[in-house]
């Protein structure tokens, strides 16, 4: 099951960090069909949000077509997105290179900024 992480100092709307920490566990493979998202009570009791937010975020993602409410069961996956699974070779990589930008005194900030540049560089007109 996926556990939501809010940073409220991020000025992202916290239903839209919702949507966005699903649509990375559906990508990674870390929730498949048929898996169960949190209640909007487990996550209100884990992140202290308001429950109409993580309501708000489910409708969002039904709206997508990637999960489904059903009437007195909970909120359930209905398709998984990319083909990127949790332990790809390539998040190892990737691992490996997170730390070494920490150990040169890279802060977040700066890794997120040279990780988009060089996505932007090799996915460009690429649609997601």
């Amino acid at each position: 099951m996926v556990e939501y992480r809010i940073d409220r100092h991020s000025g992202v709307a916290t239903y839209v960090q919702i949507v966005q920490q699903t649509k990375q566990a559906l990508r990674l493979g870390l929730l498949q069909p048929g898996d169960r998202l949190p209640t909007a009570r487990e996550v209100v009791e884990a992140t202290a949000i308001n429950p109409n937010t993580v309501l708000k975020a489910y409708r969002e993602l039904e709206r997508e077509g990637l999960v489904e409410a059903r009437r007195g069961l909970g909120t359930f996956v209905r398709r998984s997105l990319g083909t990127a699974p949790a332990d790809s070779p390539l998040r190892t990589e990737l691992e490996a290179w997170a730390e070494r930008a920490r150990a040169a005194g890279l802060e977040r900030d700066d890794v997120a900024a040279l990780f988009t540049a060089v996505l932007d560089t090799h996915f460009q007109g690429d649609p997601s």
